[in-house]
């Protein structure tokens, strides 16, 4: 919907770059003005702004409020995408896109007319709730409230509460067992060519990859020994649509459902989209085929959305909600952390806020809750149940095999994308942690919210009073549990262990356990501001004691809570009159959150067992003091599997028919390219079951000696940062933005952000950091990808979790050689490694070498990209360039040199455009 706006709002506007501060007043007139002056014109009236936290930034002056065009854009908009930028801005309302800094104030006044006025067209799509929410933001005193009144007409009649329009959703019948299919190489052929169309190019490499993966769908010969398939694809190859093709042909013909895992939310928007291909948005019956299904986290909970609406929240949170409740209206599946809701709301106000309306404590009351039938994460959970295809990520797949409520449900054919991140999705998800974040949160969940506290979250006596009055005994359990909760930690737990007055048992060990890790630390992470870590073994005997004294206060919640999950089921076997169908999926709900809460405290008592004792070689356990910015949040004693591919193979694999792991960097190279499956095997879980995988393995169909090269700095001195600095600031003026710069280390990010963004600010590079820029990394992505004179900063999620094809990504630079941080737990697996072929620093190697194909890979992404490598570090060990891809130029030179080559690749790349472009004309 693109109107010309008559004129722009008649009020003064402020926008602030790391180039400077420039303003424009009621009369139009633009003027650059200090920082200073910025900061006292907000405080005196409300300016039009664009993302008030990151202006706030700008000028240094947190306290920053005005009227926000993001957070109008939000209310007028909801569930519509925007980069919050003043190029996305006007791009998204069919505005001219201001050509500089000095343009942007004027653009804010027009912006916010064009909204304004959208909301007076009879077409406006998102009209529905607007002006019943309007006055709930009126009363929170929003400041557009005020400026949007005359805008919305009040409707005849009244609007529906929010929570009444909502949709239910249904219960269908259990989907059968599927059918044993055996897919032909030609079938799987004919539906890749409809999936790609008939413009596309044939790709054989495509074409065998897809015949490869219809491997993990054939019926299975025996039990507890699914098929395998390893596949190495790299990129350009095509696998989305090279493995769809089969998934989509399987599940068609026998009428089963295949997931399809992925580690990134990046990939998994790809996936939807590319989806689309081979199935439609809806069956015949209304229902998906396809479900984006996450962990329960992501989903927005309408229940603490209803606390949040009727004063759970207050202030700005307060604003939040109503705008999160405009979004629940129109979202498509009530994902909230990387769905339909822009990534940059929550960020305008407090993060916590975000979370606060998700299920973050595992509290859902399922079928006692009023908004059962109408909730996200139950639509989701039924339509993947009925899916042909569901896209999930790693952890759920394996929370879902591990602990699902749905035996029948629980994935059998499985393609794991992005598969180089298995290990450590199961390391992550197999690990068990006693923290005194945890434990307070049990304490929480079993007795409700403690004195004072605002929210809707209710104890276990009081989510099961109806149950515990009918059952003696269950009501005896309860009680138990109550009372033996009571050692858990409470509120001021943190503070009290700084002061040596720990309460309770658990505190107490957690005190210790403190002290017992700063007076072992040898790491430099204290003065650094960085957590710090020592091993569990060693430990004097008070620790020893502490930590039985915790185990048997444990024992004492676990205990009860046991006989209730007993009392519970006896309830559902021989149920009451008065327990209706309502009821009996409460008590089901029950009893599924007491089982993993059950499984949690057994983990956390085997842990304490152990302190003081022999070792187990299957484990490695440690302790830590959590810290960020020399800040602690947390102690804890922690658990890993030494191979945590084994319970992934015991819990994911064991019960499969089929699985597939995928990536263009699974296996390792050798000096020819050829790939080296040893440590990509091992890493697959497959050994433990004795099952032996396919292996496939296509080349990138890039021409990597012409399209790439790496260049590796030879003068940049480690650890000198005003060098590290001017190096990137020369490399992005070099390319004219366009630059990807990954570090190893937040500090050295934050030191080097700091010395460059005004000097490449003030020629027309804008240049953005995580852990610097107040937004998140979806949307500093989004960012990036769509300006290709910016540049973006960041660290691990970055080098894996990027695709940004085109001009916008033209270089990547690394600041060092991407080591393993020697932690405890890194230190037990190399030392497991040295006993394997390749030893210890083969392990290590490994790492590094995945790391820099994962970083190389953000480069080229399609056949027309171009670009260049840099590695700022002199002693990069030759032995790591198989990392890269065979035929890729590697030149070792002097930064000047570098820089030179960087330049010089631009300027080709922008004649050869412009010859193009000129021979498209002619």
């Amino acid at each position: 919907m693109v109107r010309s706006v008559t004129a722009p709002l008649d009020l003064p506007a402020l926008h602030a770059s790391h180039a400077g501060t420039w303003m424009c007043g009621p009369d139009g007139a633009v003027r650059e003005v200090a920082k200073g002056e910025a900061v006292m014109a907000v405080a005196d009236t409300p300016l039009l702004i664009l993302n008030a936290p990151l202006v706030a930034t700008r000028l240094g002056y947190p306290d920053l409020s005005g009227l926000d065009l993001l957070e109008l854009f939000a209310f007028v908009h909801p569930a519509q995408f925007c980069v919050p930028t003043p190029k996305g801005l006007a791009e998204v309302l069919g505005l001219p896109v201001p050509a500089s800094d000095a343009e942007v104030p004027a653009l804010l006044r027009q912006a916010a007319a064009e909204l304004l006025d959208r909301c007076e067209v009879e077409e406006w799509g998102e009209r529905e709730g607007a002006w019943s929410s309007l006055q709930s933001l009126a009363r929170l005193r929003w400041p557009w409230a005020q400026l949007l009144m005359p805008k919305i007409r009040q409707p005849e009649r009244a609007e529906k509460w929010l929570f009444s329009r909502l949709p239910q959703w249904e219960e269908n019948e259990d989907r059968p067992q599927p059918k044993q299919v055996d897919l032909s190489r030609a079938e799987i052929e004919a539906q890749l060519d409809a999936l790609t169309g008939d413009a596309a190019e044939r790709r054989d490499g495509q074409r065998r990859y897809a015949g490869e993966a219809a491997h993990v769908f054939a019926p299975r010969a025996r039990r507890d020994a699914p098929h395998m398939l390893l596949a190495q694809a790299g990129t350009g190859i095509g696998k989305t649509l090279g493995y769809l093709a089969p998934a989509s042909l399987w599940a068609k013909e026998s009428g089963g459902t295949v997931w399809v895992s992925t580690y990134t939310k990046n990939l998994q928007r790809q996936l939807r989209s590319e989806s689309a291909r081979a199935w439609p948005a809806a069956r015949e019956d209304g229902t998906p085929p396809v479900v984006v299904r996450k962990g329960r986290e992501n989903y927005l909970c309408l229940l603490n959305l209803e606390d949040a609406l009727q004063g759970g929240f207050g202030g700005r949170p307060a604003v939040l909600a109503q705008l999160v409740a405009r979004w629940a209206a129109y979202t498509r599946d009530g994902d909230m952390i990387g769905g339909d809701l822009p990534g940059w709301l929550g960020t305008l106000f407090r993060r916590r806020a975000i979370r606060s309306l998700t299920d973050q404590r595992g509290e859902c009351v399922y079928a006692g809750c009023p908004h059962y039938r109408k909730c996200f994460i139950e639509r989701a959970a039924r339509q993947s149940a009925q899916a042909d295809l569901v896209i999930a990520n790693h952890a759920l797949v394996m929370v879902n095999a591990a602990r699902g409520r749905d035996a029948a449900n629980k994935p059998s054919r499985v393609i794991f994308d992005e598969g180089h991140h298995v290990f450590d999705a199961a390391d992550s998800t197999f690990a068990a942690a006693l923290s005194g974040s945890e434990a307070i949160e049990l304490k929480r969940w079993i007795l409700g919210p403690e004195r004072g506290s605002k929210g809707r979250r209710r104890g276990l006596a009081a989510r099961l009073a109806d149950i515990a009055s009918y059952d003696e005994g269950g009501g005896q359990a309860i009680d138990a549990a109550t009372e033996a909760a009571q050692a858990l930690p409470a509120s001021g737990w943190l503070g009290r262990l700084a002061e040596g007055a720990p309460l309770g048992p658990i505190e107490q060990l957690l005190a210790a356990v403190r002290a017992a890790t700063y007076a072992r630390d040898e790491s430099g992470g204290i003065e650094a501001g960085y957590g710090i870590e020592t091993e569990a073994a060693g430990l004097d005997g008070a620790i020893v004691e502490q930590a039985a004294n915790a185990a048997d206060a444990l024992a004492a919640i676990r205990k009860p809570l046991l006989k209730l999950a007993g009392r519970l089921e006896a309830v559902i076997e021989d149920a009451p009159d008065w327990l209706d169908a309502q009821g009996r999926a409460r008590v089901e709900g029950a009893r599924y959150s007491l089982g993993w809460r059950i499984d949690l405290l057994a983990a956390w008592e085997a842990m304490l067992d152990r302190l003081g004792g022999p070792g187990d070689p299957e484990f490695v356990d440690w302790l830590a003091v959590e810290r960020s910015d020399a800040r602690e949040f947390d102690v804890a004693i922690h658990r890993h599997w030494l191979d945590p591919m084994k319970p992934f193979a015991r819990t994911v694999l064991d019960g499969a028919h089929g699985v597939m792991l995928t990536s263009a960097t699974l296996a390792e190279r050798d000096e020819e390219g050829a790939p080296e499956w040893p440590s990509a095997v091992a890493r697959s879980g497959a050994p433990h079951l004795e099952v032996k995988p396919a292996l496939f393995a296509a080349q990138s169909p890039f021409d990597y000696a012409t399209q790439a090269e790496i260049l590796v700095v030879t003068d940049i001195r480690k650890g000198d940062i005003p060098a590290l600095a001017g190096a990137y600031a020369r490399l992005i003026e070099a390319a004219g933005g366009g630059v990807l710069g990954l570090f190893t280390a937040i500090r050295r990010l934050r030191a080097v952000h700091g010395r460059i963004a005004d000097r490449l600010a003030r020629t027309g590079l804008p240049l953005y950091a995580q852990h610097v820029d107040p937004i998140d990394t979806g949307t500093l992505t989004d960012i990036f990808r769509d300006d290709p004179r910016a540049s973006l900063l960041g660290t691990d999620a970055l080098r894996d979790g990027v695709d940004v094809p085109g001009d916008s990504l033209r270089c990547v630079v690394m600041e060092q050689v991407p080591w393993p941080r020697p932690t405890i737990l890194h230190r037990a697996r190399r030392l497991a490694a040295a006993e394997t072929e390749g030893g210890a620093k083969a392990y290590d190697d490994h790492l590094i070498r995945a790391r820099l194909a994962q970083a190389f890979g953000r480069l080229v992404r399609r056949a027309d990209d171009r670009g260049q490598f840099v590695m700022l570090s002199p002693a990069f060990p030759s032995r790591f360039l198989t990392a890269f891809p065979q035929g890729t130029p590697v030149i070792r030179c002097p930064l000047d040199e570098a820089i030179a080559r960087v330049a010089a690749a631009e300027v080709n790349k922008k004649q050869s455009k412009a010859g193009t472009s000129h021979y498209s004309r002619a």
